[in-house]
């Protein structure tokens, strides 16, 4: 064995056996189960706590089934020792050679290793960022911009068909304010108390003048018009030319417009009225969504016939599931927390289950900050910082980074004065460091005539080989755990992680030999080891988006 997948199994296995040998009721048993790493090294490689979990239902004392399952395992090859701890855990230890095939097993597997099928099967439509056209990605739209990436990198990972969407708000009230707000800029007058202000709008303004040259002489509402077919498709595409800039493209880019174009509101609310949570008060049409949770109903249509923006929620979340996705997860801003219980109700109201089909993720805001002070003017916004001001500041890798690197339900105070320094304590530095001194070790490896040749893994036998070694069988757990609990911060802590268990590894541990020293099997497995660790920390910041540099 050399994963702890494989490990898992043998354990498994292991207790299977003592079921059959004893006559113990096997359907008790866990289809699979897991081996952690021990937080104290001294306990053991692995532990697992399978005894206690089953002992019960099969009637027995826990630390008697533990001490059936330890006497199997160490039968297993590879399993050095089984010991039994507190009331019935088990430590486990693997001999040098089974943990040490583990390099040569990553090595191989290059790209693919830490993939698995936790989510097969699944069809998940991701929608992220979403920004209203009204204006360029501000620094709340790119943190979903960095976690939604993420995110979707990760469920492919674990076996998801993903599909990344963006769902592009062209209809309503907004994109008036902001026609309007490009006309008064466009004669020079003072922006609309409603309306949107920062420089771009001047930009836009003068770019729909130019291509439109009689544009000045129409009358204002037909001039507003050109202003804003012409505006949001400008808008729009800076905004995707921006996202692309930072790595983050889309599957789709559905349009809020062609909801209201195509009836789809009109047989959404059909559906729902079949579906017997619709009810008529006072001339409008209302979903009954307090029947699931929601604080209150809500409005599809108004008195006067025309449909609420919540008509269109309705609509959007009906068609992402007749395209035939399981799940429809939505990345939604700190300012739309209180569309959490609306949607899932609405998906109630559908007939469909929504601890299963739907998710709503909020992300809380993000602070900027340089010299000890807030940061918070744009040079084209004026209020708000926008994508390029953080880019401009940090460059695109820090930025991904430092923006996955915590867990959304937290604020981030992001020090621009940290995530653009040389030094082990700029997190992104540190990890991608890691990458570029192991690959600096390969090149001169090859340079002295030092290849990996055949892997003889039991001398691999360090307590800092083991620890790395061990760091590394945790990536495909890392990874799963992280795609099914939608948390990609988790990949990011691992990879510092296991940048530091590197370094105190090379740091004991001699890779190459030194002046006329002749190479020997223990210097070619460390390059095993070395060449495996490269693999892992690529493999991790490619998740997250981040770049994996040969030299820094």
């Amino acid at each position: 064995m050399v994963t702890p997948a494989e490990l898992s199994s043998a354990v498994l296995a292991a207790t299977r056996g003592v079921f059959a040998d004893r006559g113990l009721d096997t359907t008790v048993l866990p289809d699979t189960l897991a081996v952690e790493r021990p937080r104290n090294p001294d306990h053991g490689d692995y532990a697992t706590n399978v005894a206690l979990q089953v002992a019960k239902r099969a009637g027995v004392p826990p630390r008697d089934l533990a001490g059936w399952i330890a006497e199997r395992l160490t039968s297993t090859p590879g399993v050095k020792s089984a010991e039994i701890a507190g009331p019935g855990f088990l430590n486990l230890r693997l001999d040098a050679a089974a943990a040490g095939r583990l390099a040569q097993s990553i090595v191989e597997a290059g790209p693919r290793y830490g993939h698995g099928e936790s989510l097969g099967g699944q069809r998940i439509n991701l929608e992220f960022v979403s920004a209203n056209p009204t204006g360029p990605i501000h620094i709340g739209g790119v943190r979903w911009a960095a976690v939604g990436d993420a995110l979707a990198r990760l469920l492919e990972a674990a076996g998801a068909e993903v599909t990344r969407e963006y769902y592009f708000n062209d209809h309503g009230a907004q994109i008036d304010r902001f026609a309007r707000s490009l006309l008064a800029a466009a004669k020079g007058e003072p922006t609309p108390e409603d309306g949107y202000a920062g420089a771009y709008i001047g930009e836009i303004a003068a770019k729909i003048v130019a291509a439109n040259p009689g544009l000045p002489d129409l009358p204002d509402p037909e001039a507003q018009e050109i202003f804003r077919r012409e505006g949001v498709e400008l808008m729009f595409t800076e905004v995707k030319q921006s996202l692309k800039d930072f790595g983050v493209e889309f599957d789709v880019y559905f349009h809020e417009d062609s909801l209201h174009e195509t009836g789809a509101v009109e047989k959404a609310i059909a559906r729902l009225r079949e579906q017997g949570h619709i009810f008529d008060h006072e001339g409008a049409v209302w979903l009954r969504t307090t029947d699931f949770g929601d604080d209150k109903d809500r409005v599809l249509l108004k008195s006067d016939g025309a449909p609420a923006y919540f008509a269109g929620d309705a609509a959007y979340y009906l068609d992402k599931r007749s395209r035939g996705y399981d799940v429809a997860i939505y990345m939604l801003g700190a300012d739309h927390s209180g569309y959490v219980s609306r949607l899932k109700a609405l998906a109630a109201c559908a007939g469909d289950d929504p601890n299963r089909n739907i998710e709503v993720l909020i992300g809380q805001l993000v602070n900027l900050v340089r010299d000890g002070q807030p940061v918070r003017m744009s040079k084209r916004a004026g209020t708000v910082v926008l994508l390029e001001d953080l880019v401009d500041a940090i460059g695109v890798d820090a930025a991904r980074y430092a923006l996955a690197r915590y867990n959304t339900d937290s604020t981030i105070d992001l020090d621009l004065d940290l995530w653009t320094r040389r030094t082990n304590d700029n997190p992104v530095f540190y990890v991608q460091y890691a990458h570029a001194r192991i690959s600096s070790l390969l090149r001169n490896a090859a340079d002295v005539g030092v290849g990996r040749g055949e892997l003889r893994p039991e001398l691999l036998d360090h307590e800092k080989e083991g620890l790395l070694l061990g760091a590394l069988g945790e990536f495909p757990a890392v990874v799963a755990s992280a795609a099914e609990l939608r948390e990609p911060h988790r990949v990011a802590r691992y990879l510092e992680s296991l940048a530091g268990t590197y370094h105190r590894f090379y740091d004991n541990c001699r890779v190459l030999p030194m002046g006329d020293e002749e190479p020997t099997d223990t210097h070619r497995a460390r390059l095993w080891l070395c060449e495996a660790t490269r693999t892992v920390l690529a493999n991790g910041l490619g998740l997250l988006g981040v770049s994996a540099p040969e030299r820094m």
